[in-house]
């Protein structure tokens, strides 16, 4: 499966399928949570969560590839990523796009 976040496919004339996405929300567990806490007192990285996020980042893609194949897709165009807190050391991420098949 083709990902660009670009809204076309040099050399490829194409159909659109329609948006696909792929949600997660994710926590860290309480440890890990406790000691981001402490990270911020000095500063620097929380590498906890950019861990999280890079981990949600990969479900969310998955779950919109999954998407987009259900529909007989060959690509996904124009893709967006998007993120928000939901609550104390959750974070929502969201994955989106078009899903397109080549002609």
């Amino acid at each position: 499966m083709l990902l660009v976040n670009i809204d076309y496919i040099p050399g490829k004339d194409l159909d659109v399928l329609g948006i696909v996405k792929g949600t997660v929300v994710q926590s860290k567990n309480f440890g890990k949570d406790f000691m981001a806490g402490m990270k911020t007192l000095v500063g620097g990285e929380i590498t906890g969560y950019t861990e999280m996020l890079n981990e949600a980042r990969q479900i969310a893609v998955k779950r919109m590839v999954d998407e987009a194949e259900s529909l007989g897709a060959d690509a996904v165009i124009n893709i967006r990523y998007g993120s928000s807190s939901v609550m104390q050391g959750a974070a929502e991420v969201i994955s989106y796009g078009t899903a397109v098949k080549y002609r």
